[in-house]
């Protein structure tokens, strides 16, 4: 479907006349493509996924209620409160941001202050776009079979999981008690275990800290691991559902648009000059004749990982996002919402 056909269906079809309906009645402010859709990789078998960020009312803005998120699975519909994305856009989120990276004709509504959401975009990013889009790709890299995920290197299996659970790691200040940065020290070193050649160390000092926090960072640690030993069974699945391919395109997509943050900091969903080189890859041009990932895909991985390593120590942009900012901003549009609706 073309994008004005879309807008259409979006006015009449009766599967979106939840968007008229409370919470989200009157306080739309932007409302665009999700998906394939806004990344340019849709193809006539792709769903046409809906996003957007709405206020809230006057009343829940002074009572410190309201909604989150309205999900509809119907019409793969999400709207974010505004409150709600933004928290989601100071942590880089990957599947939120993109929403802000959007060319001007694939949004479908903009008030003034959706567009002021737009022309704000950079007090989101940071050096938290390295760990979030890592931690993304690095999702889509353990849902890649191939066989090398059997008879791969047992040194770079171990790498894949390290990087995972470092980038797990970096969430943890958020969730648990403080620690020292290097209290937990992992790194690779000459297996002890007979069936590996190397494999994953920790080096731990940690004093007086609550034991249900390690427990549950240590859980988070094993879950990650044990998410690869399930590799080829999901895999295996994917290949079934002939999605395989698409996770490979989506790992390579997440790192262009964090390379684009990290080095221009700018956000970029719609990616019109990989296009041709995205839909190869969903395409299958990277697939053996078992469905199975080239080994030139993995180099292509590989690149963009070292290249990724390069802007982590590379990049200028700050360490946090811009919350002076960030919190002036939401306190404006609340002020505005809550005057407006008094006025009216």
């Amino acid at each position: 479907m073309t994008r004005d056909e879309i807008s259409e269906m979006l006015a009449w079809d009766e599967r979106y006349s939840f968007l008229d309906k409370e919470p989200l009645a009157g306080n739309i402010i932007l409302l665009g493509f999700g998906g394939s859709y806004a990344y340019g990789t849709n193809n006539e078998d792709s769903d046409i996924d809906i996003r957007g960020v709405a206020t809230h009312n006057a009343e829940d803005i002074l009572t410190r209620k309201g909604f989150e998120q309205v999900v509809n699975e119907e019409t793969d519909t999400t709207i974010y409160s505004l409150e709600k994305i933004v928290n989601l856009l100071s942590n880089c989120n990957p599947n939120t941001i993109e929403i802000l990276g959007l060319e001007p004709w694939q949004y479908f509504y903009v008030t003034d202050i959706g567009q002021a959401l737009i022309d704000n975009r950079d007090m989101f990013l940071s050096k938290r776009a390295i760990h979030s889009f890592g931690g993304y790709a690095n999702s889509q890299l353990r849902r890649l079979e191939n066989r090398a995920a059997r008879t791969m290197e047992q040194t770079k299996r171990e790498e894949f999981i390290l990087r995972s659970i470092e980038n797990a790691k970096y969430t943890f200040p958020a969730k648990f008690f403080e620690c020292p940065e290097d209290a937990i020290k992992l790194y690779i070193d000459k297996a002890v275990n007979p069936e590996y050649d190397t494999e994953i160390f920790m080096d731990i000092n940690l004093k007086h800290y609550p034991l249900r926090d390690y427990k549950s960072m240590w859980s988070e640690m094993i879950a990650i691991i044990k998410e690869y030993a399930k590799i080829g069974a999901r895999n295996r699945k994917a290949i079934e559902r002939g999605k395989l391919s698409k996770h490979m395109m989506h790992l390579v997509r997440l790192y262009l648009m964090c390379f684009d943050i990290l080095e221009k900091g700018e956000i970029v969903t719609y990616r019109a000059k990989e296009h041709d080189f995205l839909m190869d890859i969903r395409n299958g041009k990277y697939l053996d004749n078992e469905d199975h990932p080239l080994p030139e895909f993995y180099d292509i991985v590989d690149d963009l990982e070292n290249k990724l390593e390069y802007w982590k120590e590379h990049t200028e942009l700050p360490a946090n996002p811009d919350y002076d900012r960030i919190n002036k901003f939401l306190a404006d549009v609340n002020r505005q919402v809550v005057l407006n609706e008094n006025t009216n």
